[in-house]
């Protein structure tokens, strides 16, 4: 497996770099989206590493969001837990919600540019005008600018069910804002295909130090195919710079439920590693 980050140096540099446990070896090239829209990531990476530019431990650089002019893309309702929920807090559009789970074309719906994604270890935002937000703990596919599908990263995508459930037109603004969106802290290359039935998926969210809600899912639990998402997405839809696209999830914490200022949420997904990140809401006019 190769695994993939952008890591900024105690120098200040910023690079792509390869993790191999607990070394970071500094890649050549100017950008993380170099590699990946290569004709081969492996490839690339290896010329990378005999040009490289030095190592570190993992302690010894800061990992940063693994994203740099690629649009991010989401897909909804593709787990049943997901459809439930949403039909549950949609005071107008419950059955949009059903049917587009049973539908041949998925909902994708663009959720972010890199100015509003964060990276691990710095916040993501609640909106302010939201009383009911929650993380969406989600499988991230990187997608390649030829469309291919070519890693995988751990994604969060945040959202204010209580905006999207008084409209579903209201989508936009429950899920498009300021640090909306969480991805890494490492990309895993797709040159060999996921296990799903083995890929688990863990949320953790604490609140002044304890643990205030857990889930888990597999990722066997998508209704839709990895490639099928792919496909969705890059009909009549070209991606010059790549993209990242997150594939719904399967843990959704309970409806009396919302994140608060000062929370953590922590998500892993066996085999490619973990994402936290803490929370802020702060109201502008107050």
């Amino acid at each position: 497996m190769i695994f993939l980050a952008r890591v900024q140096t105690p120098a200040g540099t910023i690079s792509p770099a390869v993790v191999e446990g607990d070394t970071v070896r500094l890649l050549s090239g100017s950008s993380l989206a170099e590699i990946l829209n290569a004709t081969s990531p492996p490839e690339a990476v290896a010329q990378g590493l005999k040009e490289g530019r030095g190592e570190f431990t993992r302690s010894g650089v800061t990992f940063l969001a693994p994203i740099d002019q690629q649009e991010v893309w989401a897909a909804g309702v593709t787990y049943k837990r997901s459809q439930v929920a949403r039909m549950q807090e949609s005071e107008t559009g419950a059955s949009h919600y059903d049917r587009v789970y049973t539908a041949p074309r998925p909902e994708i719906f663009f959720k972010a540019t890199p100015s509003r994604v964060s990276g691990p270890g710095q916040a993501l935002r609640v909106r302010w005008d939201s009383r009911w937000s929650v993380p969406e703990p989600e499988l991230a596919l990187v997608i390649s600018s030829a469309g291919q599908l070519v890693g995988y990263t751990v994604g969060n995508d945040m959202s204010a069910r209580d905006i999207e459930g008084e409209n579903p037109l209201y989508l936009p603004q429950a899920k498009v804002y300021n640090q909306c969106c969480g991805l890494g802290p490492v990309i895993r290359l797709a040159d060999e295909p996921l296990d799903l039935p083995a890929t688990k998926v863990l949320l953790v969210i604490e609140r002044k130090g304890e643990p205030c809600f857990q889930g888990e899912t597999n990722l066997d639990q998508l209704k839709r195919g990895l490639d099928e998402l792919v496909s969705w997405l890059t009909r009549e839809n070209d991606l010059p710079n790549g993209a990242f696209l997150l594939t719904g999830t399967g843990i959704v914490p309970p409806d009396e439920f919302t994140l608060n200022d000062g929370d953590t949420v922590s998500i892993t997904i066996e085999g490619i590693g973990t994402l936290t990140n803490s929370i802020v809401k702060s109201d502008p006019t107050a």
